[in-house]
């Protein structure tokens, strides 16, 4: 198989006219014209033109939305840098900046001034400057040799590339600028992207987690939904526009283009789009890949995150200090504990499995019908590939959740060399050399107990993990249960002991009696670096086992995936699977049906927040200033036609993980709501869009600006946004 020869077939099924449901897709917008989406669009209400969303040389819809963070969007609603994204995706930042005294999780955060808005250390937020198709560069590389497929598909290749790219490119040198090359369509296609990343942001306003969490793990996932789910930040730059350093001296960004916010609210069947970053999806896959998904991925990280997070609620529950140093952590977890257990169960209930069999028998007369050897195998193949490896993905999985995420008094690779070298320097007297050692282990035991960390929980969670490791790990495991059967008679719970009492960067106590009498006598009975030793050690056998698998079943996707694309191009153009980069997806506000005589309504109110309250849980509390506000019916210019204040809302955009926060735009370009979940009956919708189940759940923007004005007194918010009323 030649890569040569695939481009011009996936050119052809992006030009063919599409005939695809208008909801599904998570299109390119780069690609609008090209596929002819945007004139589906036009006929789903879309009232705007193509340019008005994307313009490859002027500004337009796509310079509105960014990357908040590491993993979520955000959009620009007003003229000096504002940005609305989800609670939960400030929520890292807002435990951050929280002490028990000062808690804006808890309370909530509103500025009424830019001089009260915090700096939020760490924090960035991203905008696309430029797209650019690499495809053919890539193509002839491959053709002369300067790569190979396999190569090509790897981040070495690829950031290498996006280093030449930025070298010879206008956006050399300028402020912010990163640039990252991906493989699209599992590899047939490639783009570059240039990056502008500003890295002053701050906090601007949070409302309390009564309301921006309200519903708590219980409501995740599910509808109807009743959460105030938004924070919102702002950008600063240097006195240019530039992204720059925190500084006093820098000031609000002059937007290049804002969203205007409408008040005027939405009807069953309106049109909404969402711009935004997906994470990922795995649509492309064959049945055999989604049951080793279940099997090998789901149901081991359901094991562990769940066991974990058992140990942190029983602490969290013990104090107010605990709570809030483990709040992110606990959220973190549970979110994709819960959406495996989710997609475990819609994988079964909606025939996921049963429907990559169908399509793999109509893949195979299509392979018939072509005379294609390539395409008559490639499932087979794949199968193959993954039944050899069901073992490996399911220890690596379980080694992950375990020691990568788990666990977090695992010391890093450096700790040995650094421990040694302190002896070494210590006992030929070099002072300089010591003290510059030492500086480093204070730093490395510094990362560890940081503020957000309990060596008590952890040792608890490591007294839990560890044997639930060993009775599930189905392979050779790593070489420190061997010292613990010797040493310990086998008692892990003796072993975690020691561990977390006496290993040198156990306790400031122990570290500080190591550097002012280091002994490698000390150093060949620690602990915390058998166990660093061990676990660097079967990491490095997973990676090496798993690399070989990861490059022959990526080859044979990308065969799969240009097969499938044709095949499906007489009927629809195609998107690919998400890879969080930008993207748009188009549908409308919708309601839904789960299961006979069950109907949901498309809206939920601030009625049912008073309804679903219960003082006795505090995933159900409701603020006493918004009780309130609802008995008084005070919701100013914010309420429905009907008199009710709303809160969330469906529409049947197809989004997935990395699209919280996410503007959701009405047919003429106004915000009218923030994307924040997606329902449990579609939980399976990373493998199989389901037309009929698939619903966004989205925050309306009338309770964002109700809660900001009503609650948090801030008119110098609202006056600073365009409204459309």
């Amino acid at each position: 198989m030649k890569i040569k020869k695939c481009f011009p077939t996936l050119l052809l099924f992006l030009l063919v006219a599409p005939l695809v449901h208008a909801d599904e897709g998570m299109w390119l917008l780069q690609l609008l014209k090209e596929q002819r989406s945007i004139d589906l669009m036009k006929q789903s209400g879309l009232r705007l033109e193509a340019d008005d969303l994307y313009r490859p040389d002027g500004i337009s819809l796509k310079d509105v939305v960014g990357i908040f963070g590491g993993g979520c969007t955000g959009e620009i609603i007003s003229p000096e840098g504002l940005i609305l994204t989800n609670h939960h995706c400030g929520f890292a930042y807002l435990q951050q900046l929280s002490t028990v005294e000062q808690n804006y999780l808890q309370d909530g955060f509103w500025s009424h001034r830019k001089e009260e808005e915090i700096p939020a250390p760490g924090l960035t937020f991203t905008f696309v400057e430029r797209i650019v198709d690499l495809t053919d560069t890539v193509t002839r590389d491959i053709r002369l040799g300067r790569t190979d497929e396999t190569r090509a598909l790897s981040s070495q290749y690829c950031d290498s590339l996006a280093k030449a790219q930025l070298a010879r490119s206008d956006l050399r040198g300028k402020p912010g600028i990163q640039p990252e090359v991906l493989p699209y369509f599992e590899g047939n296609r490639y783009y570059l992207v240039y990056y502008k990343i500003y890295s002053d942001v701050r906090l601007v306003a949070a409302p309390p987690q009564a309301i921006g969490k309200f519903g708590g793990e219980t409501d995740n996932w599910m509808w109807p939904r009743h959460t105030g789910d938004f924070s919102m930040f702002r950008i600063y730059a240097d006195k240019n526009g530039e992204p720059a350093a925190y500084s006093p001296e820098n000031v609000p960004l002059r937007a290049k283009k804002h969203l205007p916010v409408s008040i005027r609210g939405y009807e069953e069947g309106d049109y909404a789009m969402v711009m935004g970053f997906p994470g990922s999806t795995s649509r492309y896959l064959t049945a055999a890949e989604v049951r080793n998904r279940m099997d090998n991925e789901n149901t081991p990280r359901i094991l562990v995150r769940e066991a974990r997070q058992a140990v942190l609620k029983k602490y969290m529950a013990q104090s107010d200090r605990l709570r809030l140093m483990y709040a992110n952590k606990y959220a973190a977890s549970s979110n994709y504990w819960k959406n495996s257990i989710g997609m475990n169960e819609a994988i079964v209930k909606n025939r996921i499995i049963e429907k990559k069999q169908e399509q793999e028998a109509r893949f195979a007369r299509y392979a018939d019908s072509i005379g294609s050897e390539d395409y008559r195998t490639v499932v087979g193949r794949i199968d193959r590939e993954v039944q050899q490896a069901a073992g490996l993905t399911y220890n690596r999985m379980l080694y992950n959740e375990t020691f990568a995420f788990g666990l977090e008094f695992v010391l890093p690779p450096e700790t040995a060399a650094a421990l040694e070298k302190y002896m070494q320097a210590f006992s030929e007297k070099d002072a300089a050399q010591t003290e510059e050692t030492a500086a480093r282990l204070n730093e490395i035991f510094n990362l560890i107990h940081n503020k957000d960390y309990s060596h008590e929980v952890d040792r608890s969670v490591a007294d839990t993990l560890l044997p639930l490791f060993r009775a599930h790990y189905r392979g050779e495991l790593p070489s420190f249960y061997a010292a613990i059967d010797e040493e310990y008679k086998g008692d892990i719970h003796a072993f975690v002991r020691d561990l977390y009492e006496e290993s040198v960067l156990a306790s400031r106590e122990n570290l500080d009696a190591f550097l002012r009498k280091p002994r490698q006598k000390t150093l060949d009975r620690d602990l915390s670096l058998l166990l660093s030793r061990s676990i660097q050690e079967h990491a490095a056998r997973l990676r090496s086992q798993n690399q070989r698998h990861n490059e022959a079943l990526a080859l044979l996707q990308k065969t799969y995936v240009r097969g499938l694309t044709e095949m499906n191009s007489r009927f629809r153009p195609q998107y690919p699977d998400a890879n969080f980069t930008l993207r748009l997806t188009y549908g409308r506000v919708k309601p839904y049906s789960p299961a006979d005589g069950v109907k949901y309504e498309y809206y939920t109110t601030l009625r049912g927040v008073m309804e679903k309250e219960d003082p006795g849980n505090p995933e159900f509390t409701v603020p006493r200033e918004l009780k309130q506000l609802y008995r008084q019916k005070d919701y100013g210019r914010y309420a429905d036609r009907n008199g009710e204040m709303p809160v969330c809302f469906l529409s049947t955009n197809d989004i997935t993980g990395g699209n919280s926060g996410s503007p959701v735009i009405n047919a003429d370009g106004q915000l009218i709501g923030s994307a924040f979940d997606g329902n449990w009956e579609s939980l399976s919708g990373d493998l199989q869009f389901d037309n009929d189940l698939q619903r966004c759940i989205c925050v309306d923007i009338r309770y964002v600006l109700f809660l900001i004005e009503k609650l948090g007194r801030c008119p110098n918010l609202i006056e600073e946004m365009t409204l459309v009323e």
